[in-house]
């Protein structure tokens, strides 16, 4: 395996730095959006919802997300501030498992995400009422070309309802696969966001 053994990755103290020495290896090496990572939420009733998203920053603060707040995973958020994550790199055998509260980011921080986005997707953003019912694909196209008429000239402004959220971790897992199953598993866990990570290392 290139790049941190097996033994060297359960040697690592804290797990911000071996996050982002495999994020480097699998945006090198993953065929396709190395980015993607499936969060998970719980609506009113406790009932777990999952979907892919594609993490757009990642720092010692936790891991960032954009999204419609109106989505069915905004309101889930909106009721219960946490979630779980996890990224799977198919060709590196590797996955990362992360837990925690739920902060939205600044709005600066959105604002200027959003500035950085292709202009048809900042278009997007208005005519998607995510997560809602939909009457046909035509009605979709037309609220697009409405809202690409309505933002015609100048800059299209970010949506209100459109923001990041920041993933806190108070536990992150890596896990790496080994043959016959005896994969190679060690989990960091704090008590808050702000405390100090024990390491422990799992069974497979």
């Amino acid at each position: 395996m290139d790049g941190l053994t097996a033994g060297d990755f359960t040697e690592a103290l804290e797990p911000f730095a071996l996050f982002d020495s495999w994020f480097k290896e699998a945006i090198a090496k993953e065929v396709n959006d190395p980015s993607a990572m499936a969060v998970a939420t719980v609506d009113a009733e406790g009932l777990p919802n999952l979907r892919m998203v594609l993490m757009k920053e990642h720092d010692e603060q936790g891991f960032v997300f954009y999204t419609n707040s109106q989505s069915a995973k905004g309101h889930e958020l909106a009721g219960n501030m946490k979630a779980a994550a996890n990224f799977h790199w198919k060709s590196l055998r590797r996955q990362v498992r992360i837990r925690g509260p739920v902060e939205i980011v600044p709005e600066a921080m959105s604002d200027a995400y959003f500035a950085s986005r292709p202009r048809d997707a900042r278009i997007g953003a208005w005519a998607s009422q995510q997560s809602r019912p939909l009457e046909s694909r035509f009605h979709f196209e037309k609220e697009i070309a409405s809202y690409a008429l309505k933002h015609a000239i100048g800059e299209v402004p970010r949506p209100p309802h459109w923001f990041g959220y920041r993933i806190r971790p108070v536990e992150i897992e890596f896990w790496h696969d080994r043959p016959f199953r005896l994969h190679d598993r060690v989990v960091f866990r704090r008590q808050k966001p702000e405390g100090g990570w024990t390491k422990q290392r799992l069974f497979p």
